[in-house]
């Protein structure tokens, strides 16, 4: 089944990316297993990178695998810490004759992949890919949670770019498996106030870079009951992604590694898709070396989530019951990681943060738990 996959896809040059020069052994190029003649064995690999070019989604007409491959010549540079993280790199789905025949070929590689259990980074292309994403887990019948960071929301219907208005499909078709939507990262001047009405109204959630940039560590519990993770690198500081001309303000580059570094601590997530790199608009390939730190740190989350516990080992927890506005809340925090989980009102296990543990000794009910109640 696997095998039968390399008819959608492009191998990948190695001496390109590695200007002729090869790797030292400490070098994650070394330790990648990569499709250069034929697909490497995935069975031991924890996440596997798939390049996809298309940026005809925004409007940009020539397309070609140069984004994702600009990414690989900064990532297989990089020094390996993770010696039981394994990494395989399948190559680049090959650019189809519409946008559509992209959308369609990147769905079945990923599918593929997804169903064998393995965790998939995206890279390279504009944001609407995510809906390529997004398709994979409608075709397994699965209701997910997304995450989405970006510094706009994908609504406006009055744009021909369909990476400014795939979110509508995404979050409006029939049958749907949204089973929540969280975007994280919208600057506020960028943002039509109706957009976040309409978010608010499906009881999605929305949080403003601002408040993020105060306690990014908020952001794990969202990002841990994750399955599906699309971020725009325009969410990023032009400063540290030059590819973004569309703000000079949003998160720094160590902001966007700690957000990817949850996401690899997550043992819900199954794909990452990473888009919006132009190549021709990064200065110094600043925006690829961005990209590549924020794989190396999705990988330190791999190995960190490694040594987390089960649920199920109750010993390597410690549990607090708390009386809160009458409402008695059961939390968790691991003895390993020092990662928190409170109980919902239907006894659903939650990802928290310490700050809800604390809100509820103040005899307050946290926004995480009355949301959730909300929907439930």
């Amino acid at each position: 089944m696997y095998d039968n996959l390399i008819d959608f896809l492009e191998p990948i040059n190695i001496a390109q990316i590695s200007n002729d020069e090869g790797f030292t052994d400490k070098q994650l190029g070394n330790h990648i297993a990569v499709f250069q003649h034929q697909l490497p064995d995935i069975e031991a690999a924890d996440a596997v990178i798939v390049g996809c070019g298309d940026l005809r989604g925004d409007g940009v007409a020539f397309s070609n695998t140069h984004g994702p491959n600009a990414i690989r010549s900064q990532l297989y540079n990089l020094f390996h810490w993770h010696s039981n993280v394994h990494l395989a790199d399948i190559g680049n789905v090959k650019i189809g004759s519409t946008l559509k025949d992209s959308y369609a070929a990147l769905q079945t590689v990923v599918y593929e992949l997804v169903a064998m259990g393995k965790k998939v980074i995206i890279i390279g292309g504009s944001h609407d890919l995510s809906l390529a994403q997004y398709n994979v887990y409608a075709a397994l019948q699965k209701q997910i949670n997304i995450a989405c960071v970006d510094a706009v929301v994908n609504l406006n219907m009055d744009s021909v770019l369909p990476s400014q208005n795939f979110l509508m499909p995404l979050l409006t078709s029939e049958p749907n498996y949204v089973k929540h939507y969280t975007h994280i990262g919208f600057q506020s001047y960028l943002v039509h106030p109706q957009m976040l009405e309409t978010i608010d109204k499906l009881r999605f959630d929305c949080f403003r870079v601002g408040k993020i940039k105060e306690s990014i560590e908020e952001m794990e519990p969202v990002l841990r009951q994750a399955q599906m993770l699309s971020f725009d690198i325009q969410a990023i500081q032009h400063a540290h992604a030059p590819s973004n001309s569309i703000s000079p303000n949003g998160f720094t580059g160590e902001e966007a590694c700690s957000l990817l570094q949850y996401a690899g601590m997550s043992n819900t997530i199954s794909t990452v898709g990473i888009y919006g790199l132009h190549s021709l608009k990064d200065s110094h390939e600043l925006t690829a070396k961005q990209i590549s730190h924020m794989i190396w740190y999705f990988m330190d989350g791999i190995y960190k989530a490694k040594h987390e516990a089960s649920i199920e080992e109750t010993e390597m927890f410690n549990h607090f019951g708390v009386l809160a506005s009458d409402f008695e809340i059961n939390f968790l925090q691991s003895k390993r990681t020092g990662r928190w989980w409170m109980k919902a009102h239907n006894n659903d296990l939650l990802p928290c943060s310490k700050t809800d543990y604390l809100l509820a000794t103040n005899n307050e009910i946290p926004e995480r738990w009355m949301r959730y109640a909300e929907r439930h």
